[in-house]
């Protein structure tokens, strides 16, 4: 068994740890004792001779050591920053992050030797780390709560509350639509096992579940990954709550519902006006939109100035942030005039219909970003004549992998990119905030055999 306490030093995890190791019988490790050992120095020392630079160096050799463990594990409260960190204490455990107001934590750690990270006040420099590192500890913890006005003995009780896990009633779930036998594999699992799922509607021929499972056997996660599919998004937040799920790959039509649910959201699904991946930290959610990577990734190099978005909708957005990313200009082109101008006017793009496409200068880049050729459907919105030889054609639609529009593109002797990109690296980024790992596209494509 191993347990791994995360968090900003001040929260506890060096007393909690000791308790938790003495109650389980269990060794304790304690990762700023371990560096402090290896280097033979104190902390401050190291990053008085080498910096913070230097800590981390050896911070990394010690966690990873602990990859294998049994036993009750107190991290820096920097230690998660790094992902290779996180693969490591993740591996066989589980990871519980303790938290406390800025105001609390610099009280509890006033006249610590412990070097200052930044020149602000102790408990304005607390309060802007912890809003930097937030996302990262969310990321990489199965369990989060205060420990503000508790004892360390109080916080010991309820973490061993919170690994005991919880009995699933699926009964919450009824009126979804599972697979055969999915419901009697959730109901055999571990009380303790995580659960994360795909929220859609329709959504069970997704292949995150698989992808996930894969990714979790990979890395040593105990969790499963099933499926949320309703066509009401309350339905779904309702029964994720209730049965502790950790976190959710979020598809259509619920990526804007996601959003306005979330009490936390960065700044890309601020942006785009729609979140596909929601982080359930403590009583909090958590909302992100990798959708954007997706798009930009496979078109990083290409040197594009102009694009052309086909779409209004969530994907659409997604697409012309990325583009705007990567300094193009974009035209948004819909079958519905005001929706496609609603879209570029949030962005300050040009604006027209599909139509209009063969009466502007041939862009860089077009990206379709509508579900048309989705499936057996064998329509495509631009024909091979439409198109220019120098032109690359996006088509984010990935089942089939060879869509109508792309065959028509191949023909015309364009550069196409498969909506299967998209996927592949939209959830090596989704990966990351649900699980605070790294996973690099290569791995993604061999779990589905692309």
């Amino acid at each position: 068994m191993k347990v791994v306490l995360i968090g900003y030093r001040g929260t506890g995890k060096s007393t909690v740890g000791r308790i938790l190791a003495d109650r389980l019988g269990l060794p304790f490790y304690d990762t700023d004792a371990m560096v402090e050992a290896r280097a033979g120095r104190s902390i401050p020392a190291i990053f008085a001779g080498e910096g913070e630079e230097g800590f981390r160096a050896l911070e990394c050799a010690v966690v990873a050591d602990l990859a294998g463990v049994d036993g009750i594990v107190a991290t820096g409260g920097g230690a998660v920053l790094d992902p290779a960190n996180v693969a490591a204490l993740r591996r066989g455990g589980r990871v519980v992050l303790l938290e406390a107001d800025a105001e609390t934590i610099a009280e509890r750690t006033t006249g610590s030797d412990r070097p200052p990270l930044t020149p602000l006040p102790l408990t304005d420099e607390v309060a802007a780390l912890l809003a930097r590192r937030r996302p990262y500890y969310c990321a990489a913890a199965d369990f989060a709560f205060s420990t503000a006005g508790l004892t360390p003995a109080e916080t010991a009780d309820a973490v061993l509350a919170l690994l005991a896990g919880r009995e699933r009633d699926l009964r919450v779930m009824e009126g979804f639509c599972l697979p055969s036998g999915e419901a009697d594999r959730l109901l055999a699992l571990e009380a303790a096992t995580g659960l994360y799922g795909i929220a859609g509607h329709p959504c069970l021929h997704s292949r995150s579940p698989e992808l996930y499972t894969a990714l979790f056997a990979a890395y040593g996660i105990d969790a499963a990954y099933t499926f949320f599919d309703h066509p009401e998004f309350g339905e779904v937040l309702r029964a994720a709550r209730a049965l502790g799920v950790q976190g959710l790959s979020v598809t259509v039509p619920h990526k804007a519902a996601a959003l306005a649910a979330a009490d936390e959201v960065d700044s890309h699904a601020q942006a785009i006006g729609a979140a596909n991946t929601l982080v359930f930290c403590g009583d909090q959610v958590r909302a992100t939109n990798t959708d954007w990577t997706g798009v930009r990734r496979p078109l990083e190099g290409t040197g594009a100035r102009t694009a052309v978005v086909l779409g209004a909708g969530g994907a659409a957005a997604a697409a012309v942030y990325a583009l705007l990313d990567l300094g193009c200009e974009v035209t948004v082109l819909a079958r519905n005039l005001r929706q496609a101008e609603g879209l570029a006017g949030r962005f300050g793009c040009g604006a027209g219909e599909i139509r209009d496409f063969t009466r502007i200068t041939p862009p860089d880049v077009v990206v379709h970003a509508t579900p048309v050729g989705m499936g057996t459907d064998p329509r495509a919105l631009l024909s091979a004549a439409d198109l220019d030889p120098a032109t690359t054609i996006f088509d984010l639609v990935y089942t089939p992998q060879e869509t109508p529009l792309l065959r028509a593109a191949a023909a015309r002797g364009c550069r196409t990119i498969p909506g299967t990109e998209m996927f592949v690296y939209q959830a090596c980024e989704q990966f990351l905030h649900m699980t605070g790992i790294q996973v690099g596209p290569e791995a993604v494509r061999e779990v589905l055999g692309l």
